[in-house]
């Protein structure tokens, strides 16, 4: 799973987060379309991404960080906070707004790995890798044990695991590549058989989250010994062909 998914080169996911607008959407290979978000992931931190970023605790992980409008704002607020994304023009768009972004997908190696304090799957990002239980296993690696993750999910209840493809009108698409999306129920049932604890539940401007954590230390379990330290990971300011992160 650490192979970068086509979609992430693919020209319409790209040329969108240039343009900073869509239209761009998710295609299932039944020919229905999922229209993406694009000019909210591009703008600022809204409204109701603020009150999802003051629910964070400690250091934040942005697993799918996209053009960084979370991490730049965190990183705005003075807090250690690193996105991953496997898009480069996503990591070079969030350097460009002043955070700190690495091109990685969060099955491959990552930085501070069982040292994060919070995990954020956000727009749909719960979703990655089209197999929720593998991610809910691979960010309890992320987080020591009682760390937070906030996920978003759907208003609807759904679970559905589909091959998709990134479209717009005019490009032709990228390859097909497997995505999930769950509502909060779906994405309860299957953080109870990985045994997170459901700490909340909440709907705010018409978009729904869920806060959970990992299961508890145990008496006898060490304390982590240092915390989470990724200035040997700040990426590196864009200049031409230059990689904007270290890989």
């Amino acid at each position: 799973m650490t192979t970068t998914p086509a979609w992430a080169t693919a020209d319409p996911y790209a040329t969108a987060l240039r343009a900073g607008r869509g239209p761009l959407f998710l295609r299932r290979t039944d020919g229905w379309l999922l229209p993406l978000e694009v000019e909210r992931w591009c703008a600022r931190a809204d409204p109701v991404d603020l009150d999802v970023l003051d629910r964070c605790e400690g250091t934040v992980l942005d697993v799918g960080c996209g053009p960084g409008r979370l991490v730049a704002e965190l990183a705005a607020r003075g807090r250690t906070v690193l996105g991953i994304d496997v898009s480069q023009t996503a990591v070079e768009n969030t350097v460009r707004l002043g955070g700190q972004a690495l091109r990685r997908s969060v099955f491959e190696p990552l930085p501070g790995e069982g040292r994060w304090d919070t995990v954020l799957l956000m727009d749909g990002n719960v979703g990655i890798g089209g197999d929720p239980r593998a991610l809910l296993d691979r960010v309890a690696q992320l987080l020591p044990p009682g760390g937070l993750l906030i996920a978003e999910t759907l208003p609807v209840d759904v679970d559905e695991r589909a091959e998709v493809q990134v479209v717009d009108i005019t490009l032709a698409p990228g390859g097909a590549f497997p995505w999930a999306r769950l509502g909060t129920p779906a994405l309860l049932r299957y953080a109870d058989r990985a045994r997170w604890s459901v700490v909340h539940q909440w709907t705010v401007g018409g978009r729904r989250f869920a806060a959970l954590r990992t299961r508890a230390a145990s008496s006898n379990a060490e304390t982590p010994k240092s915390t989470v330290v990724i200035s040997s990971q700040r990426a590196r300011k864009p200049s031409g062909d230059s990689p904007v992160a270290e890989r």
